[in-house]
């Protein structure tokens, strides 16, 4: 079972609960926890462990080879990225730009650009106990998040059996890196705040969940603040509301220590109990 977890906008408590979700449904079961906001992954601060594997990943670009090329103008036209341009009597490579399409490289009549790896981040397993941590981390400087989440999606498929939850902390907003993260989950965690912003970009992201035909429930953090119209806008559209973190101070404190809130916070607990019994009885493909 795959779910994911992710927010209309960020700093709503997203990597809070993928933590805290992950090291309490350890207790019954093995759990993989895969950070995929790979621009600033953070879930690691929470949840440690023993360093099990890391490599360097790696996306493919084109490489401009100057005495073969014959200038026919091919790879510029084919390329929607604007990562390859015809200067005159010279090709300009722009691999930042680059989505790996090949097409450039493909449709080249003469095989002057040939696709070479270029390094553009780092993915580290760790192991603790019945949990598994997959952090992956881009560059500095590197600009495209999809590739590298991509392949960190493909790592755990390939190293993890499918009977085994898995957990994905997804990057936060409705762009290209959460349509990634979430577009091959079986159920989707929409973490929220009872604010106007929240609710604003929580529609945003319930939206796009439905653009995706994906399952999906909502957890409100920080709940006490703000108002109740993110409780009604549930109600409404007939959204299952799966949890309710209370706002507490004492939480803030626990978080900004590093530590893991479930664990000294009885109430937090229950809340993940009411989410774990809503995978129990709504989402019959997993066992928990």
């Amino acid at each position: 079972m795959k779910i994911a977890i992710a927010s209309g906008k960020g700093g709503t408590g997203k990597t809070t609960l993928s933590t805290n979700l992950a090291a309490y449904l350890s207790e019954y079961d093995e759990v993989v926890l895969s950070d995929l906001d790979v621009e600033e992954p953070n879930s690691g601060l929470f949840i440690k462990g023993d360093e099990v594997h890391r490599e360097d990943k790696y996306k493919m670009t084109p490489q401009w080879i100057e005495d073969t090329c014959i200038f026919c103008g091919n790879c510029q036209k084919v390329c929607n990225f604007h990562a390859v341009i015809q200067l005159g009597p010279s090709i300009m490579v722009f691999p930042e730009l680059c989505h790996s399409c090949y097409a450039c490289s493909e449709l080249c009549p003469t095989s002057s650009l040939p696709m070479v790896p270029k390094k553009m981040g780092e993915l580290v397993h760790f192991k603790k106990g019945n949990i598994n941590f997959v952090e992956s981390r881009l560059d500095i400087g590197e600009e495209q998040a999809v590739p590298l989440i991509a392949q960190t999606l493909k790592f755990v498929d390939n190293n993890f059996p499918k009977n085994i939850i898995k957990l994905f902390d997804a990057p936060p907003g409705t762009s290209c890196p959460v349509i990634e993260a979430t577009k091959d989950a079986d159920f989707i965690i929409l973490v929220t705040e009872p604010t106007p912003f929240g609710l604003h970009d929580l529609k945003l992201a319930v939206e796009t969940m439905k653009e995706l035909n994906k399952r999906f429930g909502i957890v409100v953090n920080r709940y006490g603040i703000g108002n109740d119209d993110v409780i009604r806008y549930c109600e409404d559209e007939n959204i299952p509301l799966m949890a309710k973190i209370p706002n507490s101070r004492q939480i803030a404190e626990l978080y900004s220590s590093g530590k893991l809130i479930y664990k000294e916070l009885s109430e937090v607990k229950q809340q993940l109990k009411n989410i774990r019994s809503f995978i129990l009885n709504e989402v019959k493909e997993v066992k928990v």
